[in-house]
């Protein structure tokens, strides 16, 4: 090392670097606030995918529902089959509207 490079290291480890600290009571209110505005906007924003699974599952149900209608009178013999997905649909549907909200604590 160069005779330069040892006195700058030298003095930049001497020289005291200033440090402000702030000391005392701290305001963490502005958090609370932020949290409590935050699961507002996620209860709200909830609901409203809720209403849109609902919409998308009776969509569903219709389609499938008239496909089933198509295949009962073709005369199609997997008709038990589709009944039975459906219905397990239907259950999923409904079952993931009431667990999913209570498992994260939500009543909807």
């Amino acid at each position: 090392m160069s005779n330069t490079k040892k006195i700058l290291c030298t003095l930049c480890s001497i020289i005291p670097c200033s440090a402000m600290a702030k000391s005392g009571s701290v305001n963490y209110s502005w958090g609370a606030d932020a949290l409590a505005t935050m699961h507002d906007f996620v209860v709200t924003n909830m609901l409203y995918v809720l209403y849109i699974c609902y919409a998308i599952a009776s969509l569903c149900v219709i389609v499938s529902a008239l496909q089933i209608y198509i295949k009962w009178n073709a005369g199609d013999q997997d008709i038990l089959k589709s009944i039975m997905t459906l219905f397990g649909a239907c259950l999923f549907i409904i079952g993931a509207s009431i667990v999913f909200p209570a498992f994260f604590g939500y009543r909807i």
